[in-house]
């Protein structure tokens, strides 16, 4: 019995940390049978988890170093999933990062970070493989965005801002894009356990899990967030593009 996803190639931008989200996708789609690109900053970490994934799954795994804000890495990027698979058929933008700071006390240099990975990141990554996306009879791309994007939260007009312009990227690139039969669509996770949330502060963390904030009163897993990129990615959202799913455990009820 094939796997829904035997044949196809794709790619995950910060997919090397053994314990992060990006892994949590790649994981998924390598489960059900699909070829990996890791993509990300850290050669070491990048080659371990392509190795790691091609034993695990048995898929072919590539693992290729990239900065997202920088387009000649991009454009490297796509070059190399090109040499090796010849194709490209997901792309899902998760890279992502965090400088969080009062409005008033952020700096220009903290906002442009964010802005930059988060933000440009996902439209240069974009920009680069939709060269072989729109090539592909089953193209689809991913972008996760975040309850930030959609609520604004004290603290994060850098990242709050960042993660409205994927919902915005991802509107634009699902209408362009539609023409060719490749569907563009944003996962919004709320609170979830990740190494990047581990680095919020103590009462922040108690904060965003008080059933006042989060209706079913605990922190989403990365592996309920991977389940609903794969959904995106499947046969079963056929019919969707341009949208976005909050998967927040009803923090975002009403947006």
């Amino acid at each position: 019995m094939s796997k829904q996803f035997q044949g196809k190639v794709a790619l995950v931008t910060g997919a090397a940390s053994p314990r992060g989200l990006g892994r949590a996708i790649a994981n998924t789609i390598a489960k059900e049978g699909g070829d990996i690109v890791v993509v990300d900053l850290n050669q070491e970490h990048i080659v371990q988890a392509a190795a790691e994934i091609a034993k695990e799954f048995g898929v072919q795994a590539l693992g290729l170093s990239a900065n997202v804000t920088k387009p000649e890495d991009c454009d490297a990027v796509i070059s190399g999933v090109k040499d090796k698979f010849g194709k490209l058929d997901f792309l899902v933008n998760n890279a992502g990062v965090l400088k969080d700071n009062l409005f008033i006390r952020m700096s220009e240099q903290e906002f442009d970070f964010v802005m930059d990975v988060n933000a440009k990141g996902v439209f240069l990554m974009t920009k680069s493989a939709s060269k072989l996306l729109l090539k592909s009879s089953s193209g689809r791309i991913v972008n996760i965005s975040s309850l930030s994007g959609l609520t604004g939260q004290p603290g994060q007009a850098n990242y709050s801002a960042s993660k409205a312009a994927v919902i915005a990227l991802t509107k634009v690139a699902a209408r362009e894009f539609s023409g060719r039969g490749v569907l563009v669509n944003a996962v919004c996770p709320g609170y979830v356990q990740t190494d990047m949330t581990a680095s919020l502060p103590e009462d922040v963390q108690k904060k965003l899990t008080d059933p006042m904030f989060i209706p079913l009163k605990r922190p989403g897993t990365q592996q309920e967030i991977a389940n609903a990129v794969e959904f995106f990615l499947s046969d079963k959202a056929s019919y969707i593009t341009g949208t976005y799913l909050r998967v927040d455990g009803g923090a975002g009820i009403g947006m």
